[in-house]
């Protein structure tokens, strides 16, 4: 297994698991080494990307596991991966969110997570805002 930070030549292979960002956000956050993919044996297994809330706090958008591959533990190592890296570039505290009927928000609480609030967007169920203290 190996984890490390995407390079443009991964766009395609994001672009065609990930439906929830556009090409050019994608290039962006690449370039500014805010995407981390998941391998084995080269065989994409996942990949986590973040931005930044308020400009400083890093804040995962997107934490994916091809369907094969979980409840194995990857999802797990990428997340604790990612939070050492931000505990290197002198961050204090991460964020997340889940929808409050998806079961992530119990993968979160058990890696740390506390929920600090939420809301609802116009047809869409509760998003849960959530935080770590690293």
């Amino acid at each position: 297994m190996k984890i490390s930070k995407a390079v443009i030549s991964d766009i395609e292979i994001l672009l065609e698991n990930d439906k929830y960002i556009v090409k050019s956000e994608l290039e962006n956050l690449i370039n500014l080494s805010r995407v981390y993919i998941i391998e084995e044996n080269k065989e994409l297994i996942g990949w986590l990307r973040y931005n930044l809330f308020w400009d400083k706090i890093p804040f995962m958008n997107m934490l994916y596991i091809l369907e094969k591959y979980r409840k194995k533990g990857y999802g797990r190592k990428m997340v604790l991966y990612w939070e050492e890296n931000m505990k290197e570039l002198g961050h204090k505290l991460v964020m997340t969110s889940t929808v409050s009927r998806e079961y992530s928000q119990h993968f979160f609480n058990k890696l740390g997570y506390m929920a600090i609030g939420g809301f609802t967007l116009l047809d869409e169920p509760y998003e849960i805002i959530m935080e770590k203290v690293l």
